[in-house]
């Protein structure tokens, strides 16, 4: 785990439009003619009984929300995760696949982009001190803790991500251990500056850190997780490993 770990995102963010291959896309196989875009808008009107399909031709830049809305509204209409196709997001989302492909390389990657998109940016640290940097890094995980106890969504996702290994490896690689490396990082900076002491395993010290918040958002959710909180723990474990005149 690390200190911005934790599985408990943050306040939703709209996530901003990528950039669009040039010229028209074919469509995907098994794909109807016409379901593809070229200007990536949706079109006038898609057909899927039961899924809600979506009508009028918003500008480029809301392709990704409208699939993003398909992938919520159908697991919101209770279908798991692995029933959730490129295929059936693009029916539901009114696109064609190829419009889908053209930004993420498959469904994991996409559902990975969707969990970002509703966490908080992962945050700019201060760089005054190493306290200041691991209480920001704290705060980061206790405001994605607040997040999930309030997000029927991601509770649904996470509870099944881990059910499916491609997509729980897709989020570990691509969020959870960049995370966990800079919580370290910031350690060795300490251990650099005298802050920390150079003897120990900041492996360990990092999981020391991470635990507190790790047990009140994920085994005890109802536990208090007061603003004061990440400041409690980073001194609280500062004051075992500063070096010892």
């Amino acid at each position: 785990m690390s200190l911005a770990d934790g599985q408990n995102p943050g306040e939703p963010t709209e996530p901003g439009p990528r950039p669009r291959a040039a010229g028209p896309q074919a469509p995907g196989p098994g794909e109807a003619p016409g379901a593809a875009d070229p200007a990536d808008g949706l079109p006038a009107s898609a057909s899927c009984p039961g899924e809600g399909p979506r009508r009028g031709r918003p500008r480029s830049e809301g392709v990704e929300r409208a699939v993003f809305d398909a992938v919520i509204g159908l697991l919101e209409g209770g279908v798991p995760l692995g029933d959730i196709s490129i295929e059936r997001i693009a029916r539901t989302a009114g696109v064609g696949k190829a419009t889908i492909y053209r930004r993420w390389a498959g469904k994991e990657d996409l559902l990975v982009e969707l969990i970002r998109s509703v966490e908080p940016p992962d945050p700019e640290l201060p760089g005054t001190s190493v306290r200041d940097d691991l209480v920001m890094l704290l705060e980061f995980m206790r405001r994605r803790g607040l997040a999930k106890r309030t997000s029927a969504l991601l509770r649904n996702m996470f509870a099944q991500m881990q059910s499916h290994p491609r997509l729980w490896d897709q989020y570990h690689r691509t969020a959870i251990e960049p995370r966990r490396r800079r919580g370290i990082e910031v350690l060795e900076r300490g251990v650099a500056t005298g802050e920390v002491r150079a003897d120990l395993d900041l492996e360990l010290v990092n999981d020391l850190f991470v635990g507190p918040l790790l047990l009140r958002t994920v085994l005890q959710p109802d536990a208090d997780l007061s603003p004061d909180f990440p400041a409690r723990v980073a001194d609280a474990i500062l004051d075992g490993v500063r070096p010892r005149n």
